[in-house]
């Protein structure tokens, strides 16, 4: 590429400047529409943040129950208006604290949750029919959930007063992220299990966070970030109408989760161009008549591959750039990382920045005081087609491949973000793509940064509360509902039911997903 030549990280040429012959035959109705309007390219509300600002939702969990709940706390009390769960990593793949392969990671990325006594003490003072919380699981979003509800029931909350999300987007853990326990399909059952349940009990929670986030993290393009979302999000409805659910009953629950990197307009186009898709998608190739049922509503965190260890306060600048493209793009709500997350997880006052930044950008910055302000910008609407243009090519690929389980079991989005990857890290290393401070502008001085403690007693606490629990439940009533569980494992009945018996009983996250391990299999990629 010469001096002359720009391209977006997608590789979509960028031209020196655009007039309205970039958009010849743009048609403002019906690719546009109003704010709140189909197919909802301005936003999905009519005021947008004119009515009410995102929800600022920072993500945090760590060690014990009780260390994540204080952290919540926090938050809340620095302004933060969502509480957003981490979940350590045998929680995410199934593992009580106590298990052989949990050791050495009980709440080290996240929260450490093995049972109803743990969430009673995560949620512990926290007002549950007026806060929303975002859970960020997948394989044991089921589980996780129907702790939440429980704890909610006992505080004398409805089902029906909750709100909030699950991430529970399987798909996307064969791709790019790993945490997946069970074979594809039988995953997919769950999640479907998943919308039904939710859409009787729970009938404002979102089902699902269908996630192009860890596929972003995982080295796509922007293009390749929605395309496959968006593919992943068709496989789901798909599962959802062939179980017999009606589209307009689960559909307006469905939800979103996007990335948020560098290239400023690149990612808010992405976003425009994300909601156009999916509104049309719902449409023309599902049928919706809901309108809910075709608007795209999505959460955004900003780029945790984007940071640097070197000179971790140039993150600051990055995180702001990214967050003003997730506010001008039209997100429901927004997580800032923390400067100091290359390092470890974020210190209080990393948390505490990162969310002073969402609020500075809400309050100071003026571009809430009027809906999609980059609207009718020559090169915004001109870049956003095109990133509707390539990411529909890509779709059209999957269908071809028989869907998005299809091109997962043949590795094609795999192959794919792979090859992505590998040519951002070679440009990097040739120094076509500049990273300040790691290859332009680098320092031989070592940056001095506070970092995360881990705390060992508090892992060494969790497992002893687990075996302490095992030993005092009445256990014969833990293995009945746990059999309860297999028998309906084995035929197509709703598992969400008997498992939320199971839970109640006392039986463990790793108890649960044992009985499903053993009913459904355990998925080892080729």
């Amino acid at each position: 590429m010469t001096l002359d030549e720009r391209a977006t990280d997608s590789g979509i040429e960028v031209q020196p400047v655009y007039t309205a012959r970039d958009l010849a035959g743009f048609d403002e109705a019906t690719m546009l529409g109003g704010p709140g309007e189909f197919p909802y390219t301005r936003g999905v509300q009519e005021t947008m943040y004119r009515g009410r600002l995102w929800t600022m939702r920072q993500y945090a969990g760590f060690g014990t129950a009780e260390a994540t709940n204080q952290r919540f706390k926090f938050l809340l009390g620095a302004g933060q208006t969502g509480l957003s769960c981490a979940f350590d990593l045998p929680t995410q793949m199934g593992y009580d604290a106590d298990h052989p392969r949990a050791e050495g990671e009980v709440g080290k990325v996240g929260v450490a949750i093995s049972s109803l006594d743990d969430m009673r003490l995560l949620l512990a003072g926290l007002p549950l029919d007026e806060v929303t919380t975002s859970m960020t699981i997948n394989s044991t979003a089921s589980t996780l959930l129907l702790l939440y509800q429980l704890v909610a029931e006992e505080q004398g909350v409805t089902g029906a007063q909750l709100r909030g999300t699950i991430q529970n987007d399987i798909l996307k853990e064969y791709v790019a992220r790993g945490t997946y326990i069970y074979p594809p399909r039988p995953s997919m059952r769950l999640v479907v299990d998943t919308f039904s349940y939710c859409a009787k009990e729970m009938a404002n929670w979102n089902t699902i966070s269908i996630s192009g986030y860890h596929i972003r993290e995982a080295g796509s393009t922007a293009v390749q970030e929605i395309a496959f979302t968006l593919a992943n999000g068709i496989a789901y409805v798909e599962a959802a109408l062939a179980a017999g659910l009606e589209l307009d009953d689960f559909a307006p629950r469905l939800s979103f989760f996007f990335n948020a990197h560098n290239n400023l307009f690149e990612e808010a186009a992405k976003y425009r161009a994300a909601r156009r898709m999916w509104a049309n998608i719902m449409r023309d190739r599902f049928g919706a008549k809901d309108p809910k049922s075709m608007m795209l509503r999505f959460h955004t965190q900003t780029g945790g591959s984007t940071l640097t260890a070197q000179q971790p306060e140039n993150n600051i600048v990055r995180v702001t750039i990214q967050a003003l493209a997730a506010a001008l793009g039209g997100t429901q709500s927004l997580h800032t990382n923390g400067f100091d997350e290359a390092l470890g997880l974020p210190t209080e006052h990393a948390a505490r920045l990162a969310l002073r930044t969402q609020q500075v950008i809400g309050y100071e910055s003026g571009v809430t005081d009027t809906v999609d302000p980059l609207a009718g910008s020559y090169f915004v609407e001109s870049l956003t087609n095109e990133v509707e243009r390539l990411a529909t090519a890509y779709i059209a690929t999957i269908d071809d491949l028989g869907g998005a389980v299809a091109a997962i079991e043949s590795r094609y989005m795999q192959g794919e973000i792979e090859a992505a990857a590998y040519e951002f890290a070679r440009g990097v290393d040739r120094g076509d793509k500049v990273v300040v401070g790691v290859n332009l502008f680098a320092e031989t001085s070592a940056t001095k940064a506070d970092v995360f403690p881990i705390d060992a007693a508090q892992q060494r606490a969790q497992v002893a509360r687990v075996i302490a629990l095992k030993k005092s439940r009445d256990n014969d009533a833990v293995r009945a509902a746990l059999g309860d569980l297999a028998t309906a494992a084995r035929g197509s009945a709703n598992v969400l039911y008997p498992m939320k018996s199971a839970l109640a009983a006392m039986a463990t996250l790793g108890e649960v997903a044992d009985v499903l391990r053993e009913e459904f299999g355990v998925y080892r990629p080729g």
